[in-house]
């Protein structure tokens, strides 16, 4: 299974969504969470290329945010990237 990695907020509602469809499929991930941290925010927004969060790794693959990852799980290939 790829390595999960989540740049979180703890005030975000769309983190804890993202966590939870993970979390749901029984999925292990990192969680760096950028809550007064503005350099730890500003490697993931450099490696993004966005500043908002969550944002989310499987493996070498750059997801997105919570909305593309729901959408990868709507088309069926959330699984798939999972286990590469």
């Amino acid at each position: 299974m790829s390595t999960v990695i989540v740049y979180s907020s703890d005030y975000c509602p769309y983190c804890s969504r993202a966590k939870h469809l993970l979390t749901s499929k029984g999925v292990a991930f990192e969680e760096i969470k950028v809550d007064g941290k503005p350099q730890v925010r500003a490697d993931m927004a450099q490696k993004a290329g966005r500043t908002s969060v969550p944002q989310i790794w499987i493996g070498a693959t750059h997801v997105g945010g919570c909305d593309d990852l729901f959408a990868l799980e709507r088309v069926g290939k959330l699984d798939t990237l999972l286990a590469a």
